[in-house]
């Protein structure tokens, strides 16, 4: 069935784009920057070793930060947008 199979797809899209922050913020990529001490942490600092003291534009590390960043942003964005179609359902009734 081709509908299913597309509300299947879009499903897992949008929990891949919910999940994502979550996971890069296990990981330690957060909205603030890179926790202290983690997986995140050793990774930026075998970076910055690895290319003479920073970190370069485009490497793993630089990618991963950015993503958390936008993800959030996207996962925050529709989540907001849900509560506020939730709050003017509930005031139309």
């Amino acid at each position: 069935n081709f509908s299913g199979t597309v509300v299947a797809v879009v499903g897992g899209a949008v929990a891949t784009v919910a999940l994502a922050p979550v996971a890069l913020g296990a990981a330690g990529f957060t909205s603030a920057g890179i926790a202290a001490g983690s997986v995140a942490a050793k990774m930026m600092s075998a970076a910055a070793v690895a290319s003479g003291g920073g970190v370069a534009a485009g490497s793993a590390v630089a990618v991963l930060q950015s993503a958390e960043l936008k993800l959030h942003t996207i996962a925050v964005t529709c989540v907001c947008k849900e509560c506020h179609k939730v709050t003017l359902n509930a005031e139309e009734k």
